[in-house]
């Protein structure tokens, strides 16, 4: 059998007993320390059975682990189900929340059957992250009344109510192990090579021995109590809240596994998470915890990085944490008995605080989307979850509606700029300000729009007749899409003047004989005046100069990296960046008639100069020699028609042993081709012969640091070729492995 099999859950990480012993087996262990002051911490804050939180991490780990369709991801008691449950409890007792988990495995093993996954991740991100900031200030308030010795309340306003009392009060064991616990739990990432120790293992140690030590008056972790297990009982209350509460861990605890295991698919290189696999081994995780009295499930992005960092790169590490959390319970139990609850309140405390992102905030407030994160986070604080998130839906489509219905209008004299999605409900204002220019002039009509109903075409194509009937010229120019354009060439008996809608990237420079995206009158056309050059520097300065500048100021600190260097000939119709779909910083570029390379012994220094620049300097990775149809030089050449004594005749003799090539009965060529077009294509194998002249272009192709291609460019067809230079002949460029 081949020692790289094949995991039995369609991860195809190659792994067997070596690869489990050397990397899983740490980072179970690692796991281990941070699952359990983790579980202990959620069942107390939940007020459920400290025992609820070990039989979740066992599952979480064992079961869901198994079957996980990401196999990196660790799964436990969900952090994020924290103020839910305890609302559960508290509302329905926890023998009903086990059986409310139950079901809501069973809801979760039924969407993860039909495949509806990626339908959960559809919800907006803000929403996403507003939900989880919101539960994390929810716990973070109620584990402060907890390290202030006092117990905590089901929402926020009421445990921020109870603040001042417990200040008040002379809880000093509480208060003491619990500032102890959220200390080391802070300070401990920032001492040399802490790594090794996880931090909450710190934390709640730290927090025990000080409590030991110190004789504190605290109240303390107590197992035996928890041992029996706690079957699940049917809820009593209406239908419609058993069912709200349900479709409510079951939804919350799908989308915290699935958001989570995009996530961790970020921090390694291993298989991709199957969404669907990975939802249905969380189903079954909480329908068996359910059933033996444990928390509901989820997946955590806070183990599952760790594991990550520890180095885990299969399935197992999840697997062997579960069972060493087990093993610790039933052989260890008067160890945890021993941790003061207020040092898991710390823990708890802190983990709720990191639910709050400023880094996110930061990133949704650039995007315009912190409107809804702050009221979703409102709506979970004061009101609860699901009203939350309900807010925060409201919001998000009042938003979208608002975008879809707003445009800005922006008049620079005779320039009229508009921004926005451009529909009937927003037409008015621009129609308004239209009638307000002068007549008789000639106005530009920009549109920066991402959508245009037919409403919108019509008002401004009734305008624009009307003032052109009065003397006056307008040019719709189309910066980003063809809206106008493909409504305006429908229209019966309109004259087809374009050849329809063209790729973004003509953008550029199509201002030389007319945007693509903009509908022009011949009379304008002719009356287009002015030097193109400074015509095209001006459409930089206005469209692309915005959107590169970031970049360019990169390369600009950074200076230039390129991984090429490019020889091609001068010919205008030939553009570099084009034919390679390449970009600023990316082409090392030496242009000259008919791409040539003078020999080392020729008067000509500045290929050579370039050559040795690129490649003991830029150090490129490669030398592109690029030929082309139709080529001038080529064509000079074969009839002998550059005149003696002149700069160009001198130029092509540096291309002699071209001539001689071509003309060699052993390399036939390409002889469908033109002869000047033949010369082309031998031209480049010549040249590529040249550059092993050079002394630094032999030592880095010896040292494998350096390659050489041969390119041949088609105008007529936009066709791409490869040069085989043995041969004198084209090869099509291969597809992508």
């Amino acid at each position: 059998m081949n020692h790289l099999q094949k995991s039995d859950a369609g991860d195809h990480t190659p792994h067997g007993p070596p690869l489990v012993l050397r990397h899983d087996l740490p980072a179970s262990f690692v796991l281990f320390l941070i699952s359990i002051p983790l579980s202990l911490g959620i069942a107390h804050a939940t007020g459920a059975p400290l025992m609820a939180g070990i039989i979740s991490a066992v599952v979480g780990g064992v079961v869901v682990g198994a079957l996980s369709g990401a196999p990196l991801q660790i799964s436990g008691p969900g952090t994020g189900l924290v103020v839910i449950v305890a609302g559960l409890v508290a509302q329905f007792g926890w023998a009903a929340t086990a059986a409310i988990t139950l079901a809501a495995g069973a809801l979760q093993l039924a969407l993860g059957l039909t495949g509806i996954s990626r339908l959960v991740m559809s919800l907006s991100p803000a929403i996403v992250h507003g939900m989880l900031a919101g539960i994390g200030i929810s716990i973070a308030a109620g584990q402060l009344v907890v390290v202030l010795g006092g117990t905590a309340s089901s929402s926020v306003p009421e445990n921020v109510a109870l603040l001042p009392a417990e200040l008040a009060g002379s809880h000093v064991g509480s208060l003491t192990a619990g500032a102890v616990a959220i200390a080391a739990l802070l300070l401990w990432p920032r001492v040399p090579r802490a790594a090794a120790v996880p931090a909450p293992l710190v934390a709640v140690g730290a927090s025990t021995l000080l409590a030991y030590v110190l004789q504190l008056d605290v109240a303390r972790v107590d197992l035996p109590d928890s041992h029996a297990l706690v079957f699940p009982e049917m809820p009593r209350g209406s239908a419609g809240a058993v069912a709200a509460a349900v479709a409510t861990v079951a939804v919350v605890a799908s989308m915290e596994s699935l958001l989570s295991a995009v996530a961790t698919d970020r921090l390694h290189d291993g298989p991709r998470a199957r969404l669907d696999k990975e939802l249905i081994a969380q189903g079954t995780g909480n329908v068996l915890a359910g059933a033996l009295g444990g928390l509901p499930i989820s997946g955590g992005l806070a183990r599952s990085s760790t594991n990550v960092a520890a180095g885990a790169k299969t399935r197992y590490s999840a697997i062997l944490q579960g069972v060493w959390i087990a093993v610790a319970v039933l052989a260890f139990p008067v160890a945890l008995e021993q941790i003061p609850l207020a040092a898991l309140a710390g823990v708890l405390f802190v983990v709720g605080l990191k639910l709050v992102s400023p880094d996110r905030m930061r990133t949704l407030w650039r995007h315009q989307e912190f409107l809804v994160y702050a009221a979703t986070v409102l709506g979970v604080v004061l009101f609860g979850l699901l009203e939350g998130v309900v807010v925060g839906l409201a919001i998000a489509l009042l938003r979208a509606l608002y975008r879809l219905t707003h445009c800005s209008v922006r008049v620079e004299g005779n320039r009229v700029c508009v921004r926005g999605s451009l529909v009937f409900l927003g037409v008015g204002r621009l129609v308004r300000e239209l009638r307000r220019l002068p007549l008789g002039q000639t106005v530009v009509l920009e549109l920066h729009i991402d959508y245009l109903d037919h409403a919108s075409y019509e008002a401004i194509n009734d305008w624009r007749e009307g003032y052109e009937r009065l003397g006056g010229l307008v040019r719709v120019d189309e910066v980003h899409d063809t809206w106008y354009a493909q409504a305006d060439q429908g229209k019966p008996g309109r004259r087809k003047t374009l050849p329809g809608p063209l790729p973004r990237w003509f953008a550029p420079w199509s201002h030389w004989q007319g945007s693509p995206g903009s509908v022009l009158l011949p009379a304008q056309r002719s009356s287009v005046e002015g030097d193109p050059m400074v015509l095209g520097m001006h459409e930089f300065e206005r469209r692309s100069a915005p959107l590169v500048r970031p970049f360019l100021h990169e390369l600009a600190l950074r200076g230039q990296q390129p991984q090429q260097l490019f020889i091609t000939c001068a010919d205008s119709r030939v553009v570099p960046n084009l034919i390679t779909t390449s970009g600023p910083g990316d082409l090392f570029c030496v242009r000259n008639i008919g791409n040539l390379v003078p020999m080392v012994s020729a008067e000509d220094r500045s290929v050579g100069a370039a050559i040795e620049f690129a490649v003991e300097v830029l150090n490129v990775s490669s030398i592109v020699v690029c030929g082309h149809s139709d080529c001038g030089a080529m064509k000079a050449l074969v009839r002998g028609t550059a005149a003696r004594g002149t700069h160009l005749h001198s130029w092509l003799r540096n291309a002699e042993p071209s001539l001689i090539r071509f003309h060699a009965p052993t390399s036939p060529g390409c002889a469908e081709l033109p002869v000047a077009d033949r010369l082309a294509v031998a031209n480049v194998a010549q040249q590529l012969d040249n550059l092993l002249g050079y002394s630094s272009v032999r030592e880095a192709i010896t040292a494998g640091t350096l390659t050489l291609k041969g390119m041949y460019f088609d105008i007529s067809n936009a066709r791409v070729y490869l040069v085989d230079p043995d041969r004198n002949g084209l090869e099509p460029v291969p597809s992508p492995a």
